[in-house]
């Protein structure tokens, strides 16, 4: 493994925290532990610098200072420039104005994609748009495996189609979408691609530029960090929206996708995500770009951590695997289907000291294109590069009792 998780884990003051002693936490793709980094900017903003910010005397300097520099930090790790980046109360909040701008900027008879494959948050707001005389077409899983198939993808799209929206990776499913190449596919039609990074981020912050999406969107509460939501837009795009915000604010580029006033200690403490991946970099070694370092020994990391559960889950015939068996295709977000409702395998688990979780978690399309009843659910286990190898033996041993 490239990452030891001896020094990982010391980056993290849950695995210090007595209560937690005991407890293997595997529902971390509904939030993970946050690191000390963001902890300590957290703490240090509402201890020094608890004012209004932006203004003339030292306090609300430093205030805005340390704002600003956690939209550097951020948009440093994601390959961009600072003012792609934006800050709101959640994803499902960003993608909630990101509709309300689109509405006011495509016109009737201008069509979009969608995915069943979403969390409803990069779904619903953007299917309210048929509202507004907008044409939805939706992309469509294959029923069996889950899967996003290009093919399925081009039968949908032409020269009507504005905007793309669709998952790096599914909550659910977990395969990772091939991104770069629905991005080549939708500007080729004169199409931006909007990508819901929430269930990816935590595995790895990737390179935008490379990645080639117009608009990424990820959960800073689920990357290590506060509960904020973070949305990067390709700054000519956002400049071209309708402002969200108020109506002096419209020249300013960070203002005009935030209806609301933000949460200034969040956002500061949010440069804590940077730091921490930089620690994780330096833990894996090597040279070059400390994030995609970060990166790819997260990944690395993961998929070790994965195979043996999966290897596991793949040799039972009473439970099936959603998505994929093999670990490089796919997220440590692993849901299965069982003949118990998912939170009632969960709660049984629980006595095993494993925190997981069971439900729909707001991918109610995907779970009937599955032909799963939402209210049933499936049981999901997700986990991160800071997981112990000794906590996937304990899940594997709980599962082989309480399935």
């Amino acid at each position: 493994m490239p990452l030891d998780p001896v020094r990982i884990r010391a980056l993290f003051p849950a695995f210090a925290e007595p209560s937690l002693q005991g407890q293997a936490f595997f529902e971390n793709a509904g939030g993970s532990y946050a690191a000390k980094a963001v902890l300590d900017r957290l703490e240090h903003y509402y201890r020094a610098t608890k004012v209004q910010p932006y203004g003339v005397y030292p306090a609300s300097i430093e205030a805005g200072e340390a704002m600003n520099l956690a939209y550097e930090r951020i948009a440093a790790a994601l390959g961009v420039s600072a003012d792609w980046i934006h800050f709101g109360p959640s994803s499902s909040a960003n993608s909630y104005v990101l509709g309300n701008a689109f509405g006011g900027w495509l016109k009737p008879g201008d069509a979009i994609v969608v995915t069943n494959q979403d969390h409803e948050a990069n779904s619903g707001s953007w299917r309210r748009l048929a509202q507004r005389g907008i044409e939805v077409r939706e992309w469509s899983v294959d029923g069996q495996s889950g899967r996003l198939a290009l093919a399925a993808l081009d039968a949908v799209l032409d020269d009507k189609v504005k905007l793309v929206a669709a998952p790096h990776c599914s909550n659910v499913v977990g395969e990772i979408n091939p991104v770069a190449e629905i991005a080549k596919r939708a500007h080729a039609v004169g199409a931006v691609l909007a990508v819901d990074g929430v269930s990816y981020a935590p595995h790895g912050l990737p390179d935008l530029t490379e990645l080639g999406a117009d608009i990424y969107l990820f959960s800073a509460y689920k990357t290590y960090g506060p509960h904020q939501g973070v949305m990067a837009v390709r700054p000519e795009l956002a400049m071209q929206l309708p402002n969200q915000g108020h109506f002096f604010n419209d020249a300013k580029p960070r203002y005009r996708l935030t209806p609301a006033g933000p949460d200034h200690a969040q956002i500061a403490a949010s440069a804590g995500i940077a730091d921490y991946l930089e620690q994780v970099a330096e833990i894996a070694g090597g040279e070059g770009n400390p994030f995609r370092r970060a990166h790819k020994a997260m990944r690395a990391q993961e998929i070790a951590l994965a195979r043996p559960l999966l290897d596991y889950l793949n040799g039972r015939n009473d439970v099936n695997l959603v998505g994929p068996g093999d670990a490089e295709l796919r997220a440590p977000t692993i849901a299965l289907r069982h003949r118990e409702p998912g939170v009632e395998v969960a709660k049984r688990l629980a006595k095993h000291g494993i925190m997981a979780s069971g439900g729909n978690f707001y991918a109610w399309r995907l779970m009937e294109a599955l032909g799963i009843d939402p209210q049933h659910g499936v049981l999901r286990l997700s986990f991160v590069h800071y997981t112990s190898p000794e906590e996937i033996q304990s899940l594997i041993k709980a599962l082989d009792e309480e399935l």
